[in-house]
Order: structure tokens, then sequence, then C-alpha cells
């Protein structure tokens, strides 16, 4: 059954707008001078990565390959290497097919239509929506998991989400939007540092938050979750884990290697490590050459 309009709340978009102006983090892809390009490897690079982590990369990234063309030319296991240790390399292949894409069909210009986005290797609903608000100043609802949060809080007074809906996500969040369309980039923007850096899942700081009086979950006293958290996933001893070590080996040598020099990273269960080998062959993060040594992509 749909919310009644007694069941929601429309938070103070006004003043949202005006805490992001004066304390939105100083971060490098949102300077004015930041491409679509780079705002798309970016959006990539923060999937599932604290900002932290992303920034030097990121940085480094943009020295190295400031358009999609520089970065075509490079080979994937340059690519993997320049990824470093940031997690979930299949990310970077990603970006790889998609600069090559973009050189080859776009005159290495990052398009601004959400469909034509869509068309490209490695974006997604919320990256092509990401690219066409925060690149390219379009009035669309950007929705992760912070919006999410923060619509369920501020709008229907939920200490959590709801499971996700897309069309429903992307109707609570566009009602939102002012119809001024700088505005409404702004307030896209806004939602999303808020449940980043105040509006967070486990511990809010609801006394410095800019819709503290318009806020619904507030108003009916915080009420807790009615669903329990999902459980976090553990990393030590996962076969992700142990592919991040087979790619260090790979990523900080010269060449392909030997499966000797694979096989001292995880000696404790050579089923599981056998299993992680075989995926990243799978995923084509790795190669084997015709003498039986292994390689990064594109290096064999």
């Amino acid at each position: 059954m749909a919310e009644s309009a007694r069941e929601v709340t429309t938070p103070d978009t006004g003043a949202l707008g005006a805490w992001f102006r004066s304390r939105a983090r100083d971060l490098p892809w949102r300077e004015p001078t930041t491409t679509a390009w780079g705002v798309l490897v970016s959006e990539v690079m923060l999937q599932q990565t604290p900002v932290a982590r992303v920034v030097p990369i990121w940085r480094e990234w943009m020295a190295r390959w400031p358009v999609p063309s520089a970065m075509a030319t490079a080979g994937p296991g340059e690519v993997l290497r320049a990824w470093g240790r940031l997690g979930y390399p299949r990310r970077a292949l990603r970006l790889h097919a998609c600069a090559t894409v973009l050189a080859a069909e776009h005159d290495d210009v990052v398009p601004e239509e959400v469909d034509v986005l869509l068309g490209l290797p490695g974006v997604g609903s919320y990256t092509a929506r990401a690219i066409a608000c925060f690149a390219h100043g379009q009035r669309v609802p950007v929705v992760d998991t912070n919006v999410r949060r923060v619509v369920a809080r501020a709008v229907h007074g939920r200490a959590e989400p709801a499971a996700p809906s897309t069309t429903r996500d992307l109707a609570d969040t566009e009602a939102l939007l002012p119809s001024d369309v700088g505005e409404a980039v702004l307030l896209s923007k806004a939602l999303m540092e808020l449940g980043a850096v105040v509006c967070t899942a486990r511990a809010p700081q609801c006394e410095g938050c800019p819709v503290l009086g318009s806020c619904r979950w507030v108003a009916l006293g915080r009420p807790a979750a009615t669903e329990p958290r999902p459980r976090v996933q553990r990393f030590a001893g996962t076969d992700r884990q142990v592919r991040g070590l087979l790619l260090g080996v790979l990523r900080d040598g010269a060449g392909p290697q030997p499966r000797a020099s694979l096989d001292v990273v995880w000696p404790q269960d050579p089923v599981q490590r056998d299993r992680a080998l075989g995926s990243l062959l799978l995923d084509g993060l790795v190669e084997q050459t015709a003498r039986g040594e292994f390689a990064l992509a594109g290096e064999g």
C-alpha cells in the first residue's frame, strides 16, 4: 500500500542546500575544472570504496589519463597495475573498456543522456544518473545507499530504507528536487553528502543536521529499525582476500610469474587458492601464458 500524505514529511531542502554550500567536503572531482571523464572515473572508483582511499589514486589517474583515449592506448594490465589495492579490480577493466568505447565512438566526450550513458561498459543506472547530474548539470534523481537512507528517515520516518525499488526510490528522490535545474543539482549533491557524513547508518549526528527540524524520523522519536541489519561481510580468509594476494604478486612482479610464486601467498588452503586463481582467469583479470606462467590481463 502506498504511504499516505500523513506518513511522509517534506524536509527543508533549502536549509539542506545552504548547508552543502558551506560544509561540503573539498573533493577533487567536485572542482569546477573536473571533466565529465573525471567524474565518471570517480564514480566507478567510489563504488564500495572509502573516499580517503580513492582521492590519491584518482589524482594519479587524471594526471596519467586525462582523457579516455589516453587510457584506451594503455594495456589492461597497465590499468590494473595503476588500480593498485582499491579492491574489486574488475572495475578497472570496465573503466578501460569504457575509455576504449568513448575514444572510438564518442570522440573522447562523455555523453550527457542517461540512456546513452547506460550503453557504456560498466555504467549502470546509478553511475549514468550521477554523471548526467554531477558532470552535465541535469535535473535527474541520483540514488545511492546514502540518499536512500536520508529519504527513509527524513521523509518516511524509518530508521533504515525499505528493500530497494528503483522505481520507488527514484520517484521519492525526484519529488524532493526543486524545479530550478541548478538548485536540483545542488540538492542531489547535498542529499548524498548528508548521508555520507551526518545521516550515517550507525551513528547519525542528528544535532548537526540541517534538516533536524523537518525530519520525520526525529519527530517520531527516532524509532529503531524493525528489521535486523545486514551482516557485515568479513574479508579475512575469503576468496576475495586470496584473489587480492594473487593479483598483488602479478602487479608487483616484472613480467609473467611462475605458479610457485603464486602458491606461496596462500599455502594453507591449496583448494581455495586454486579456486581464487580460476576465478581471476575467468574474470579476465589474469592470463596464463603458453609456458604455463601467469600474468595480468594483456601482459601474457
